[in-house]
């Protein structure tokens, strides 16, 4: 038993002393190439709205309320959801534009912040906004039409204040 916790207490003290001699110290022009990439890959992200597996994050818009942002249906995701936050009240307009011109998509839903829902709509979308919070668009193709929508397509959200 002595020898067993002999053992154990040794290789304790080795594995600290090995995590203490890898660390390797870090310069000044280190920290500030990171600094810099970051506020660059900041900025290319402002300029964009982008889909992320099945996510699309509207955060960044123009100076009029217009959101714009494009993305995919495939076979593997066959629902889009574009997620935003509502901090006024007002309208919101919607619209999708597929790629190819014409094609079986649309707004299948809009979930509130308050987990009730509404829907379907068609390719242009209408509604008003009467709580402040994060709302969830969900877009597909139609399920009583043929031919589902495989493709690129552009979303526009224009929020309109009171």
């Amino acid at each position: 038993m002595k020898i067993f916790s002999m053992l154990l207490i040794s290789i304790f003290f080795f594995s600290c002393q090995q995590k203490e001699n890898n660390k390797m110290p870090v310069t000044a022009t280190d920290s500030v190439v990171t600094e810099k990439n970051k506020e660059e890959d900041k900025e290319q992200n402002k300029k964009e709205n982008q889909q992320i597996g099945d996510t699309i994050f509207m955060n960044f818009g123009d100076e009029k309320g217009l959101f714009v942002a494009e993305g995919t249906l495939d076979s593997i995701h066959s629902k889009v959801y574009v997620k935003f936050k509502n901090e006024d009240l007002g309208e919101l307009k919607g619209n999708i534009v597929p790629a190819t011109g014409k094609g079986n998509i649309r707004f299948n839903q809009i979930i509130f912040p308050d987990k009730s829902s509404d829907g379907p709509f068609g390719m242009d979308l209408k509604i008003y906004l009467k709580q402040k919070g994060n709302y969830i668009l969900v877009i597909g193709h139609s399920q009583m039409a043929d031919n589902p929508f495989f493709g690129t397509f552009k979303v526009q959200l224009e929020k309109k204040k009171e």
